[in-house]
């Protein structure tokens, strides 16, 4: 997969260099002629290099002035045949000018992200992008959410700093973190409807386990707050969730990362995030990002699109706090 995170990386540092005069070539030199984009609400999809620009790409770059990206994970592998790259991290730019509504501050301002990008023939095909919306608006003085359970802190990078991999790793370590990864999300299907300790997470994660959450749930360590904080409620507002058809699923070295649209089905039938349960059958855009450790899982990444799961629980989380802003 080295030529394909190199065309990624590549791809991604000519365009932040690009000006609006020079991106379109760069998106010519990269992007295949059959590009799609897709991503969180409410920008969603962007069909085609010219769409990508105007809808993704401009907005973005021109409301965050100086925007630098640093990649926390950068990793690559085959699912169903397709070579794919995966990376999170964060965008760090000054908020100069209003972005998808969200009313510019005039200061430094971090926008967490995760992507997906399918690499073929030398030109990236598609990406799968989800940015933590919900985390942005609170630096920007936007409440959408109630307070999170967890911590509200930046999400670190991984705390051995390997996770950005440019180089070969072991196919066995990859294989290993892969089959944890499978025999911890069969225990999730072992829940009993009432007793979280049914599923058997101890057998999975080390007892330090750190998890980052989207904004909304936040940072937990432990297991024990991790399930306090986001399991328990979420399996009580969601009792029949199932798993989506993966996107994308790869595995190198100790890292696993894992993307579906949706990734999470389920049907609201408890009080989650402030909402009353509505009986909603909804389904979430999911990305995880998973650090194996001594036989254990030890950190895991993870962004949800909040937005559109609200929006389709029939609140908008984004004009809901502009309209209150404005009164």
């Amino acid at each position: 997969m080295r030529s394909e995170k190199q065309i990624y990386r590549e791809f991604h540092r000519e365009l932040l260099g690009s000006t609006p005069e020079t991106t379109p070539s760069v998106c010519r030199k990269f992007l295949s002629g059959s590009f799609h984009w897709y991503g969180p609400h409410p920008i969603t999809r962007a069909d085609g290099a010219d769409s990508f620009i105007a809808d993704v790409w401009a907005p973005l770059s021109q409301s965050f002035s100086g925007l630098q990206r640093t990649d926390d994970i950068l990793m690559g592998g085959h699912y169903n045949d397709q070579a794919w790259v995966a990376a999170t991290g964060y965008y760090h730019g000054t908020f100069t000018k209003n972005w998808l509504g969200i009313p510019a501050t005039g200061h430094p301002i971090s926008l967490r992200f995760g992507e997906f990008a399918r690499i073929a023939n030398g030109r990236v095909c598609e990406f799968r992008t989800l940015f933590d919306l919900v985390a942005l608006c609170r630096q920007a003085g936007l409440r959408l959410l109630p307070p999170d359970a967890g911590s509200e802190a930046t999400v670190p990078a991984p705390a051995t700093g390997d996770g950005v991999m440019l180089e070969k790793q072991d196919p066995e370590q990859g294989h290993a973190s892969l089959q944890l990864v499978e025999d911890m999300i069969d225990g999730l299907l072992e829940f009993d409807g009432s007793n979280l300790d049914s599923m058997g997470m101890q057998r999975f994660w080390t007892r330090d386990m750190r998890w980052y959450g989207p904004g909304g749930i936040g940072t937990t360590l432990g297991l024990d707050g991790f399930q306090s904080n986001h399991q328990g409620p979420f399996l009580a507002a969601f009792p029949d969730r199932t798993a989506g058809p993966h996107a994308a699923l790869l595995a190198e070295g100790d890292y696993v990362s894992v993307t579906g649209w949706p990734s999470v089905i389920g049907s609201h039938m408890g009080p989650y995030l402030g909402l009353p349960a509505s009986g909603t059958r909804v389904g979430m855009q999911v990305m995880d990002f998973w650090r194996r450790e001594n036989g254990k899982l030890a950190e895991n990444w993870v962004l949800i699109d909040m937005l559109d799961l609200f929006m389709q629980l029939g609140v908008d989380l984004l004009q809901t706090a502009l309209d209150h802003q404005h009164k």
